[in-house]
């Protein structure tokens, strides 16, 4: 199947939205997410753009999506976030995750960063393989530290 790789419109952002659902259902929490169109395309495409985001495109339909944002690094200086990377499971296995991977790379090579953060769960050998055999490092001795909504309010109730 062929497919292109082209910077996300706010008119994609229904698509998108489906392909994060699709990935909160691959990642067993598909009740977990809160985030609408709406927000995407406030958040992405509003006056103050919070995201950057890349979508595959076959056949008219979105089959793939990277959305990333800067972050700023205090030993390395500016760096960008992967936050998800996501193919719709009829692509999976077709190079598209590659290709999205490899487009987000260049685009922080652009960029001028000096890093590129992403994580992955660890039960998620496939794509744990495939980000090693391209050069990444799998950071297992770091834990990720959440604070959700619930969490923020319990922190400053205890301070």
């Amino acid at each position: 199947m062929k497919y292109s790789i082209r910077d996300a419109q706010a008119d994609d952002m229904a698509q998108v939205h489906q392909l994060i659902k699709e990935l909160a259902v691959f990642e067993k929490e598909e009740d977990a997410v809160e985030v609408t169109v709406e927000d995407l395309k406030r958040d992405g495409f509003g006056s103050e753009k919070l995201f950057h985001c890349y979508v595959a495109e076959s056949e008219g339909d979105i089959v793939g999506m990277a959305l990333l944002f800067k972050r700023y690094s205090t030993w390395k200086g500016p760096i960008i976030h992967l936050e998800d990377l996501v193919v719709t499971e009829k692509m999976r296995g077709s190079g598209l995750g590659t290709a999205l991977l490899t487009k987000v790379v260049e685009h922080g090579k652009k960029l001028g960063v000096k890093r590129i953060n992403w994580e992955v769960l660890d039960w998620n050998e496939n794509a744990i393989a495939l980000y090693e055999s391209k050069g990444a490092q799998v950071k297992r001795d770091w834990n990720v530290v959440h604070l959700d909504e619930k969490g923020i309010e319990t922190f400053l109730e205890r301070i």
